[in-house]
This record gives C-alpha cells, sequence and structure tokens, in this order.
C-alpha cells in the first residue's frame, strides 16, 4: 500500500474556458494537459491511491478520457463533480478509475471528501476536502476544518494527504495559505 493524494479540478480537455476563467498559466489545453499529467506522475508512483475530488475532464469523449487515465499512475478513484456526469459510475470505471463515488465520501472516519464544499466549522466532528471553487477568494486554502484540493492552489500535481493533514492540523482557523 503506498501514499494518498489528493487533487481536484483537473479539466482535462478544456481547451479555453477554464485557462481563461482561472487563470492557469498554459499557452492551450493541449500545454496543460501534458504539464498536469506530468506532474502526476512526477510525484504518485503505481503503488499510490489518488482521490480525484470531482471534474477530472471537460469536452472530451470516452476515448480521450481512457487514454489520459492511462497514463496517470497510481490507483485512481473519483468523487464526481458537476462535469463528470456526462458518464455513469461503470463507464467510468471501464474509462480507468478503480472506484466512483456520486456522493461524499468519508476517510479515516474524520475526513469528508467532495466535489464541493460542504459545511463544517470548528465544531465539527469531520473535516472536509473539496474542489469546485478554483481560485475563488471566499474559500481558505486550508483551516482548522478544511482544505481545497483544486489544481490551482496546490500546484497543478496531485497533494499529499498527509500534507492535507498536516495543514488542517496547523491551521490557525484564519485560512492561511497551504501549498502543494
Amino acid at each position: 500500500m503506498g501514499n494518498i493524494y489528493m487533487i481536484s479540478d483537473t479539466h482535462f480537455g478544456d481547451a479555453g474556458a477554464i485557462l481563461k476563467y482561472e487563470g492557469r498559466p498554459f499557452k492551450d489545453g493541449h500545454e496543460m494537459n501534458e504539464q498536469m499529467i506530468e506532474n502526476w506522475n512526477r510525484v504518485v508512483g503505481a503503488e499510490d491511491t489518488v482521490y480525484h475530488l470531482g471534474d477530472f475532464a471537460c469536452g472530451m469523449d470516452a476515448g480521450e478520457i481512457t487514454a489520459i487515465l492511462g497514463r496517470l499512475n497510481g490507483h485512481k478513484i473519483l468523487i464526481a463533480g458537476n462535469h463528470d456526469r456526462d458518464f455513469d459510475s461503470r463507464r467510468w470505471m471501464d474509462m480507468g478509475f478503480g472506484e466512483v463515488s456520486f456522493l461524499p465520501v468519508v476517510l479515516e472516519e474524520f475526513y469528508i471528501l467532495s466535489h464541493q464544499p460542504m459545511y463544517v466549522n470548528i465544531y465539527s466532528p469531520y473535516a472536509n476536502i473539496f474542489g469546485h471553487v478554483h481560485n475563488n477568494p471566499m474559500y481558505a486554502d486550508v483551516s482548522e476544518r478544511s482544505f481545497c484540493a483544486c489544481v490551482e492552489r496546490i500546484g497543478y500535481a496531485p497533494i499529499a494527504f498527509e500534507a492535507i493533514r498536516r495543514g488542517i492540523l496547523e491551521a490557525d482557523g484564519k485560512g492561511k495559505k497551504q501549498g502543494g
């Protein structure tokens, strides 16, 4: 059993909108795809597990998605996002995900993994690791009960679950920046 990683909102295949609206530092969708694949494989090994917290691809057909998933290291688990609804769980697994959930998942009885942020506060019995919000300044990168795993906030590569856990434990409740 390897390490656990998290990532969200890769939007593989999005040739324009995500680059423009989120200010991603790539000249085009091809460069974005290739750089994120390289980043992923630089940190994730064959025995590792990656929880993808939604919006894996946008504007790609099943064959293109299968090709990208085949190039990514590790056991991949999808917590489906709003852009992942074109396919059902079986189809996503046929394309290369080992597991798929269209609902939030609880990891280690404390961490709620979801695409969209969930309401938690310092009195909640859980912490939420989420995506969906990209660079929206209304959401902190990390707090005492949350962590945003959007690629724009974690360096366009999966981030180790241990780093997320440490960030949440060390957070001062003021939403300090936590990078990947």
